[in-house]
């Protein structure tokens, strides 16, 4: 059979741009990083042809025991990694998790309760025009005055609401997450406690992250992002969560299929398998503690440009920079910044004043770059470009009407790409990233 390139060089051109890109760029979204050769070699096997809907010897199609095989497999290393009784590797993502875990806990306009997704939690918590919020009744806790999680606001408003669910687990949230002061509240008002670690995972397995096992009943997580695998996701049962409900494993089946989704992808549940036996390395442990490393060095560093970080630094792998203090808005400086090849993406902050869309500040991590060999020398280096790329989009005001907006932006696109300084940025970004290849 005839190779890529010969069947289709237009998309083998553009996959080899893509691979260009990724070399010759910091690679600095807190959710991306660099799966190893080995899990992209599972994700584009054999297993992309077979069809497996259903469960390790329950499918409905034939010609499954390969296949049974690579899950029971792939659960057998999650179970293990992570310490729970239960795991179900067949969410395509984070999002369908998410929403499999509520067709599975609630009923029809019951409570969820998660942090608002002005302050962080991630848009299947609740946000507006979601599956969670259409389908059931959402409740935002928000952060306190300092950007850090208030449990005494948290408790006073589970009780007054007495949700079905509560969320812990964000998206934007750059501090230590206290799993156990959750469960307290939790367990006060009678209420499921669900982890979304999708972006932790992979450091609550390295132990540079507190776990949520002993805590909640339920735990989501992506596979990529600090996990370091294909793109995917896995629900988790504790011992807390069969104690409460033995049912819950068959309950999130039911919700698997028919419930949402149909056969699982076998290639990545073969990828997730390779994943989590690298994650169970020392090499990964030390790996994830240097992501930590990196991001407290770049935090540090960053506030001596006069940075405003939300919450005043980070005890993960991401930062979250409050840009109103430079006079500059996050779409502006995230295009600045990867025309000076440095890939971000702009976020919204506490108490923001610009829509979602434009937002005042920025969002930005380290797993990617750590898994290219940088350490804290690099840091230094990273966060003396990113003070210079913002600096050359300071003072850029967004109009507060949406029809000058459109204008605004158009104008700002078309001058941005000429400045020499992000030019200039972006080849010195080029020559540190050849010292680091990617996996």
């Amino acid at each position: 059979m005839a190779d890529l390139k010969k069947v289709d060089p237009q998309v083998f051109e553009l996959i080899k741009e893509e691979e260009k890109r990724q070399r010759e760029v910091l690679e600095m979204i807190a959710s991306e990083n660099y799966a190893s050769k080995a899990v992209m070699e599972a994700l584009g096997s054999v297993f992309t042809n077979k069809y497996s809907e259903g469960f390790p010897k329950k499918r409905y199609y034939q010609g499954n025991a390969v296949a049974d095989k690579i899950e029971i497999l792939a659960t057998e290393r999650a179970q293990k990694l992570f310490g729970v009784p239960y795991v179900n590797v067949q969410p395509l993502s984070g999002s369908p998790a998410n929403s499999i875990v509520y067709l599975s806990l609630l009923e029809y306009k019951d409570k969820l309760m998660g942090l608002s997704r002005d302050f962080g939690g991630h848009i299947t918590h609740g946000g507006p025009l979601s599956l969670s919020a259409r389908f059931f009744t959402p409740i935002h806790y928000e952060l306190g005055k300092d950007n850090m999680l208030d449990f005494e606001a948290i408790e006073k408003l589970a009780i007054k609401e007495k949700p079905k669910l509560i969320i812990c687990g964000f998206t934007a949230y750059p501090r230590i997450i206290d799993f156990k002061k959750f469960a307290s509240i939790a367990d006060k008002v009678g209420a499921y406690l669900m982890a979304d670690i999708a972006h932790i995972a992979g450091l609550i397995v390295a132990g540079v992250h507190p776990s949520p096992i002993l805590y909640a009943h339920i735990i989501t997580t992506t596979t990529h992002k600090t996990l370091r695998g294909p793109r995917g996701a896995m629900i988790m049962v504790t011992k807390k969560g069969l104690k409460k409900d033995p049912d819950l494993p068959k309950k999130i089946e039911t919700a698997v299929i028919p419930g949402m989704q149909g056969g699982p992808h076998d290639n990545q549940t073969a990828a997730i398998a390779v994943a989590l036996k690298e994650a169970a390395t020392p090499a990964f442990k030390k790996y994830s503690a240097q992501i930590v490393k990196n991001a407290k060095k770049l935090a540090s560093e960053l506030i001596k440009f006069k940075f405003n970080l939300v919450s005043g630094g980070t005890d993960n792998h991401l930062i979250l920079i409050d840009l109103r203090n430079k006079k500059a808005n996050g779409a502006a400086a995230a295009l600045a910044l990867e025309l000076a090849g440095i890939v971000l993406n702009k976020n919204g902050v506490p108490f923001d004043s610009l829509p979602p869309y434009w937002t005042s500040g920025i969002r930005l991590g380290t797993p990617a770059i750590t898994t290219r060999g940088m350490k804290e020398k690099e840091m230094v280096k990273i966060a003396k470009w990113i003070n210079e790329a913002v600096d050359e989009v300071s003072g850029e005001e967004m109009p507060e009407d949406k029809e000058s907006r459109s204008a605004y932006w158009k104008e700002f696109r078309n001058k941005i790409k000429s400045n020499k300084k992000l030019a200039s940025i972006a080849k010195e970004v080029k020559a540190l990233c050849a010292k680091f290849p990617v996996p």
